[in-house]
């Protein structure tokens, strides 16, 4: 039998933490399926209001990001990821309590409402908590690969996630799926009482405001880079069905498998060429994907189109990810992963609804084309960035005390 590698075994030390980041985000897309027809078609809710109640957990994803990365420095990885298994297992009792009280209603719905708030605010403190773990376990330099595989534990479970709560759903009924939710949540909590966590890193504690100021830019950046997943996401379907092709489903497919598989096969050229390089080339293959997407005669092109988009956004979240936390001294590094992960979901949060806007007024290629636009303007922000950063002065500097982490990520090395 051949002995484990180093690299496996790095990889294996980084897996086994951002493991629960993929229970978390499975938690997440289970009720994502069947959360909207439960609250219209099953209580009688307007769809204005169930998409209200639906979105309260990406209101409380945002709202906490900032804090999750604080008490990631604070109080330390291991116990802010364990505090969100916590709450989000409270979201699935309260998904339980919620489906066996329907006469009258409102306790219902403040029970659901409740329940979205904890899922939003778990997902946060796990999201973050297990990143800066798994940095803490294997060490700063391998800052990007942590990302990388973070990214591809949240995809994944929100991939299996989806179609989990339907089948549980069509089965055992509404709240099985909190209960489903509620196992898993301490399942994983107890499990992670056997792994050793890691000390928050001594030095200097930065404001949050001047954190917030220096992230932006780069938050931007990944937030117009976003609106293309956030587009596809939302509106493929209705573009097949309005196009009367075949294959809306497997459009979606291709965007998922294209970017896991980017994000696994070239996640090590973050370090190779740095984060800024990579994050270019990754929007320009964006644009092109959406151009086709927008300009597109057939179900074909339109499958192609999400494959390159896919591919391309893959690498955009950890390249962009290790230039913004490169600004700043390792003790403060969760805050920074924290406030950049808000834009992210700032940009999920807003491109639906924007998105609709303009396929209301100019229809769906123009919404297409028009995201090619955004992901464009981040390229533009990012060859900013990028030369800012080899003069020394890209959102205020470099901090003194904020070692690199990747050996080729400033704007003019090779």
């Amino acid at each position: 039998m051949s002995k484990i590698s180093p690299d496996q075994t790095l990889t294996l030390r980084i897996v086994s933490v951002v493991g629960f980041n993929f229970l978390s985000y499975l938690c997440i897309g289970a009720p994502l399926g069947i959360l909207p027809s439960y609250l219209h078609l099953q209580l009688g809710l307007s769809t204005v209001l169930a998409g209200f109640l639906v979105s309260l957990q990406y209101i409380a994803t945002f709202a906490s990001r900032p804090r999750a990365g604080h008490m990631s420095d604070t109080l330390g990885p291991r116990q802010t990821a364990r505090l969100g298994m916590l709450m989000s297992a409270g979201a699935g009792a309260l998904m339980v309590l919620a489906a066996m009280w329907h006469h009258p209603l409102w306790p219902s719905l403040v029970l659901l409402a409740a329940s979205r708030l904890a899922l939003g605010t778990g997902e946060s403190l796990v999201g973050t908590g297990s990143t800066m773990w798994g940095i803490g376990r294997v060490g700063g330099e391998h800052t990007a690969r942590v990302i990388s595989w973070s990214g591809v534990s949240t995809y994944t479970g929100l991939a299996v996630g989806a179609p989990l709560g339907l089948i549980v759903s069509a089965h055992w009924g509404f709240g099985a799926v909190g209960a489903i939710i509620l196992g898993l949540c301490l399942g994983s909590f107890a499990l992670s009482s056997r792994m050793a966590g890691t000390v928050p890193l001594p030095g200097r504690r930065v404001p949050m405001g001047r954190i917030v100021l220096k992230v932006t830019p780069y938050g931007l950046a990944l937030a117009l880079g976003g609106t293309g997943f956030g587009v596809i996401a939302t509106f493929i379907t209705l573009y097949f069905a309005r196009q009367g092709w075949p294959g809306a489903a497997l459009s979606l497919s291709i965007y998922g498998l294209s970017f896991v598989g980017a994000r696994l096969a070239f996640a090590r050229t973050i370090d190779r060429f740095g984060g800024f390089r990579v994050a270019m080339v990754s929007f320009a293959l964006e644009t092109c994907g959406l151009l086709l997407l927008g300009l597109g005669h057939s179900h074909q092109m339109a499958h192609l189109a999400c494959g390159l988009t896919g591919a391309g956004f893959s690498l955009v979240f950890p390249a962009l990810g290790v230039e913004a936390a490169n600004r700043f001294p390792e003790s403060v590094r969760g805050s920074v992963i924290g406030i950049y992960n808000a834009f992210a979901d700032l940009s999920l949060f807003i491109a639906g609804p924007m998105a609709g806007a303009i396929i209301h007024g100019f229809g769906y290629p123009a919404v297409f084309l028009g995201t090619a636009g955004a992901v464009l303007a981040a390229l533009a922000g990012t060859a900013w960035l990028s030369r800012a950063a080899g003069a020394g002065w890209a959102a205020g500097g470099v901090d003194a005390e904020a070692p690199r982490l990747c050996t080729h990520s400033q704007g003019g090395s090779a």
